[in-house]
């Protein structure tokens, strides 16, 4: 079963653990029972959330070297490069993690064609969780920062407070739309995002470059 406190968990223990080890590190996802929407262990539920967590982590990481004071013109070109392939990657992991709801959900007949769609998606929806908990992380560490100026600490507690409570809701809203899901009352649909800028074929920047061939 989907459970979002499950996920919120998870992404706060995978946000302290690769903050404290070599980026390149592989973690392991510790088991949980009933972490699967299905009882095939192929789906690797969790596994996948956490592939998107490790997206969003590092993107929130590659984005700092490029706001470096010192980063240089090419450094900061290279770091576009890096946030644009993180990204696609993002984006196809949260089709994944669709992907694998919607084929259990239909291999145990429990879509519902005629009921009221939702505008956002689980995986959509476990993404946007997994970006608030790298901010309640450095939230937290900016609230807890000894050799912070006056006032800062306790504006970050009030900041921290409110992303908290986003979280709580947003946690909620996704256990919810699961919840009547799974009763036939709400459906969700894959959106791919089918983005343009990683494809040589459709971004003019790329297929306009003096020396190479159009490809419309």
């Amino acid at each position: 079963m989907l459970s979002a406190s499950e996920i919120a968990a998870l992404h706060d223990q995978l946000t302290r653990v690769w903050h404290h080890v070599p980026g390149d590190a592989v973690v392991d996802v510790p088991p949980a029972a009933g972490s699967s929407p299905a009882p095939d262990a192929n789906l690797d539920w969790l596994g996948s959330v956490a592939r998107l967590h490790r997206a969003n982590f590092d993107l929130w990481h590659i984005e700092d070297e490029a706001r470096a004071p010192g980063a240089t013109d090419a450094e900061v070109a290279g770091v576009k490069r890096r946030i644009d392939r993180t990204n696609q990657l993002r984006n196809d992991l949260v089709e994944e993690l669709d992907r694998a709801l919607l084929g259990w959900l239909e291999a145990q007949g429990l879509l519902n064609p005629v009921a009221q769609l939702h505008s956002e998606s689980p995986g959509q929806i476990v993404d946007r969780l997994s970006i608030l908990a790298l901010k309640i992380y450095h939230t937290r560490e900016e609230a807890e920062r000894a050799d912070a100026p006056p006032g800062h600490a306790g504006r970050n507690r009030d900041r921290l407070a409110i992303l908290e409570q986003q979280r709580t809701d947003l946690a909620g809203c996704l256990d919810g739309l699961w919840r009547e899901t799974l009763a036939g009352a709400r459906r969700f649909k894959l959106y791919l995002q089918l983005k343009m800028y990683n494809d040589p074929s459709l971004n003019p920047a790329i297929y306009r470059q003096p020396g190479k061939e159009s490809s419309r």
